[in-house]
């Protein structure tokens, strides 16, 4: 027999649109002969619902479309991923449609608590395995979390099953693919049963599904693999219980192809979803807002990317010659506003206040607020949404400007650390030379007073990157890091400034995360704390 596997990319609360998705994938899959179809967790309302879920008519609704949805099902029996509630008590959810009907349900077992998942809050434990016949062979139902875990699929197999489906909807991160194989190597490795998963793929807020998803035989070699960060329909056949491949696997791409593509698939589910008409942003001359320029405009097109330079009497002529330069090869929109009258206006208007006092960030800041200012001007009169240019570099240490250039609605390079930006630059000008090699290998500048570099008022990003890694991503205490051959005198002032800017990142705008531990859900400590981390 053959099994499909949906990869669909679904928008969180379009029950119609998904169940839409869900029914065309099936009529597909039928004419392609598969007698069995498999969806991604959560399939039908998308992935992950947050306190949707705490509301009564979501789970009403769900149920609504799940049973219009089955009773459209013929010739194919499809498994499909929902939120079900039952004798009083809510799950996460996946339904065997078959026939018109729902033959059977399955409730994850597995609730993770953890990084961006928050699933205790919302879901009950299921307890029992699923197993349904189709074709001969005896399949086993567990989603994402159970797999990660040995203990579920342990209990479909003594249950009798003979080959495991996974519903996923599990976050895009750096390598997060080889863990899924490595994971789902162990559970073929323990019970001896082949495991088809589906993963989901697109955007959700800060949240990016990657797909790729694939199936591995009894041996745990994997016979077949969807493209990531794309819709696909996987064709896989069992004989004997056991999974072959149909056409061709997708090979494995570098880590900088996989961050970018999720980066374009970040801002296009983004502003698509959101129904925004395009995308504004402050164009410097420096490399971040490059790459954010260069991103906007492979994720929606020229024609829905504005840019905007705001010169100063600090901004160098590079910068603008460069900026220049990167708006006619990628053919966007492009104003400039020179700040510098403006600039002069405040410094009068506050100059009796400031009496007495020398210049200091407060002048930076100044400029960096009056850009914020346009920025948002204009996002309010055309309706485009600002795109945010800041890296988790700076935004681990502060190294922004409160309502400037933070001032906006979504940060693409939120989660996308300095030195992975130059990769990125490199990478993407692999594809198509749009970013001036000039803007890659000056200094970096936030050119808001006369000669300024970053290196002045921070470590060289290459060590500040690898002590952020370390205390935020992979939670090092300060002794540990200062271990790893770092200099105490930099691994405290790194950690001291990412404590002390916590009060800054929590007013930043939703960010694209693609790392294990971003900016975002997965980061919650408190602003006003006396901790000292020194064990």
């Amino acid at each position: 027999m053959k099994l499909a596997i949906a990869q669909i990319n679904c928008l969180l609360g379009d029950l119609a649109g998904n169940a839409a998705q869900i029914l065309q994938c099936a009529e597909q899959a039928r004419q392609q002969g598969a007698q069995l179809l498999l969806t991604p967790e959560l399939g039908l309302c998308g992935y992950p619902p947050e306190d949707l879920l705490l509301r009564a008519g979501f789970y009403h609704a769900c149920a609504q479309t799940l049973n219009a949805l089955a009773g459209k099902i013929s010739g194919i029996a499809v498994v499909v991923g929902h939120p079900h509630e039952h004798n009083g008590k809510r799950y996460n959810a996946a339904s065997l449609l078959r026939e018109g009907a729902i033959a059977a349900t399955y409730f994850k077992q597995e609730l993770p608590n953890y990084s961006v998942f928050d699933e205790e809050r919302y879901f009950d434990h299921g307890i029992d395995p699923c197993i349904f016949e189709i074709g001969g062979i005896r399949f086993a139902v567990n989603i994402c979390a159970d797999v990660w875990e040995r203990e579920t699929a342990h209990c479909a197999r003594e249950a009798g099953a003979q080959v495991l489906l996974v519903l996923n909807a599990s976050p895009y991160a750096i390598d997060k693919q080889d863990a899924r194989h490595r994971v789902i190597r162990e559970r073929i490795a323990e019970t001896g049963m082949a495991v088809a998963y589906a993963n989901m793929v697109g955007g959700q807020d800060e949240l990016i599904f990657d797909g790729g998803s694939f199936a591995m035989d009894r041996h745990g070699v994997l016979t077949a693999q969807a493209a990531s960060f794309e819709d696909a329909l996987l064709i896989v056949e069992i004989q004997h219980d056991d999974l072959r491949p149909v056409g061709e696997m997708v090979a494995a791409s570098s880590v900088e192809a996989d961050v970018y593509r999720a980066l374009c698939l970040g801002v296009r589910d983004y502003i698509h979803k959101n129904r925004f008409p395009g995308v504004l942003l402050g164009l410097s001359g420096g490399i971040d807002s490059a790459l954010t320029l260069a991103i906007a405009v492979d994720a929606l097109g020229a024609d829905k990317v504005h840019a905007v330079m705001m010169p100063s009497s600090y901004t160098a002529q590079i910068s603008l010659d460069d900026s220049r330069e990167m708006v006619n090869i990628l053919g966007v929109r492009y104003d400039e506003i020179p700040i510098e009258a403006m600039f002069k206006s405040y410094l009068t208007a506050l100059n009796a206040l400031f009496a007495g006092r020398a210049a200091d960030t407060t002048e930076e800041n100044l400029q960096a607020r009056i850009r914020g200012t346009l920025l948002m001007a204009l996002s309010n009169k055309l309706g485009a949404l600002v795109l945010t240019t800041g890296n988790k570099s700076e935004m681990a240490v502060g190294y922004a400007t409160l309502y400037g250039d933070m001032a906006g609605g979504f940060a693409v390079l939120k989660d996308v650390s300095k030195t992975l930006v130059y990769r990125l630059a490199r990478y993407r000008n692999t594809l198509g030379k749009v970013i001036p090699e000039r803007i890659i290998t000056r200094p970096p500048s936030a050119e808001l007073r006369a000669d300024q570099t970053d290196q002045d008022s921070l470590p060289p990003y290459d060590v500040l990157d690898a002590i952020m890694a370390l205390y935020v991503e992979q939670n090092l205490a300060i002794p540990e890091i200062i271990a790893r051959g770092f200099a105490e005198a930099d691994v405290r002032r790194v950690v001291h400034l990412i404590r002390s800017s916590e009060y800054k990142r929590r007013q930043s705008a939703v960010g694209i995360r693609i790392t294990e531990r971003s900016y975002g859900k997965d980061w919650r400590y408190p602003i006003t704390v006396r901790y000292q981390d020194d064990f």
